[in-house]
């Protein structure tokens, strides 16, 4: 079993970039995939990005294509969302997220047996 935690959350203004950080407990981190994701109030949770077991292989929803980046520290058992020129519809609440096993990268929530409670992003305008 995983526990998932976030940090890095906060306000920025609309330009601005935010590094999100997930520390997962365990010695086995290094045989989940991780995801990012976010909900927005009213909206469906949707994946933000996702990286594979070794880092190899990454995902980006088209929304955040070239501003954002996956990354992940297996040694430290931690992943990151790096932000970049954040924008007002940015906001959200982001979550961490894992599934062990590796193959092809899945983006689909159900996949994912462990979560985190969520840090809050908000950009202003």
């Amino acid at each position: 079993q995983v526990q998932l935690v976030e940090s890095g959350g906060g306000l920025v203004q609309a330009g601005g970039s935010l590094r999100l950080s997930c520390a997962a407990s365990g010695r086995t981190f290094s045989t989940y995939a991780m995801g990012w994701f976010r909900q927005a109030p009213g909206k469906e949770r949707e994946i933000v990005a996702a990286i594979s077991v070794s880092g190899t292989n990454t995902y980006y929803a088209d929304s955040v294509k070239g501003r954002c980046t996956i990354s992940r520290a297996n040694a430290k058992n931690t992943v990151y969302l790096q932000m970049n020129s954040l924008k007002p519809e940015d906001t959200a609440v982001y979550y961490c997220a894992a599934y062990r096993g590796a193959g092809a990268l899945h983006v689909d929530s159900y996949v994912y047996d462990y979560w985190g409670q969520g840090t809050q992003v908000t950009v202003s305008s």
